[in-house]
């Protein structure tokens, strides 16, 4: 795969939101917190953020897929598919409860590549978090665009080969592992909560008959949220980073297996499929 040139960057974007108790009670029902724990919680947990600045874009600017963006305007380069190829929080802070939270948003590069799969481009966008004037998390996000799908294989093609991992993760024992089968209704909570109008992950004939997968696909921050919860779980603290890498799109209806285990001061976790294949693996630190 070859770069074909890097656009410049894009104007700021601003907007404000505040982290309210509801959201903290939403995003605990959707993952089966309990609630008794989380309502004496003065915090936002960390990674919880995701369910803060819904996108306000107007209906009649929606992409023909229904994604809003993340915040700011995407880059028309004539590539109509979007996908999210991995994210990179750093946290300087917590979020404290009834907090007003102020985002700015960057692009902060766009590198066009060409290869097997033909055209791409991954828009790479910055985000702080701030509050009281102060940084609390710093965000690196990379957008992939792609040309439109002509077959069922176009829409499964894994992330550009920088992103995946240089040691598979399931050729290494975990420590933690949890199997949870995802279905319609948790997609369609985890897009309610995050304001996601992104057609694959609730319009089935959208997503097989014009993206052509073979059924829904699960949201790749839902997969990111569910393997940052487990590592959460077995470190047993709060994350300072956590970053995570999306390879393989996870499917509705299909066994998810979520796995960690602790390397060098910081854990490893992963998502596998039904097949054992690798589709995310992430970092918690």
């Amino acid at each position: 795969m070859s770069a074909i040139g890097t656009a410049p960057a894009s104007p700021e974007a601003w907007t404000d939101d505040i982290a309210t108790p509801g959201l903290l009670r939403r995003m605990a029902a959707l993952l089966d917190r309990d609630r008794r724990t989380d309502a004496r919680s003065t915090v936002i947990p960390r990674g919880w953020h995701v369910g803060l600045f819904p996108t306000a874009l107007p209906q009649s600017d929606l992409r023909p897929d229904g994604y809003a963006g993340p915040g700011i305007a995407l880059p028309d380069l004539g590539l109509p598919r979007v996908m999210l190829g991995g994210r990179r929080a750093a946290y300087a802070g917590d979020i404290p409860l009834g907090a007003t939270v102020r985002r700015q948003t960057t692009i902060e590069r766009v590198a066009k590549k060409t290869g097997r799969s033909g055209r791409i481009a991954v828009v790479t966008v910055c985000s702080t978090l701030a509050v009281d004037g102060g940084t609390v998390v710093t965000e690196h996000e990379d957008y992939v665009l792609r040309e439109a799908a002509t077959t069922a294989s176009d829409a499964a093609a894994p992330a550009p080969a920088q992103a995946r991992p240089q040691a598979p993760p399931q050729t290494l024992p975990a420590r933690i592992a949890r199997t949870l089968t995802p279905d319609e209704t948790l997609l369609f909570r985890f897009c309610a909560v995050t304001y996601n109008a992104h057609r694959i992950h609730y319009d089935a004939p959208y997503a097989t008959g014009r993206e052509g997968y073979p059924a829904l696909v699960v949201n790749g921050p839902l997969t990111a949220l569910l393997t940052l919860e487990l590592a959460r779980e077995a470190a047993g603290r709060e994350p300072a980073a956590f970053g995570y890498r999306l390879l393989h799109p996870l499917l509705c209806g299909r066994p998810m297996h979520l796995k960690a285990r602790e390397e060098a001061g910081a854990w490893r976790a992963w998502a596998e499929d039904e097949a054992g294949r690798v589709c995310l693996d992430a970092t918690f630190r």
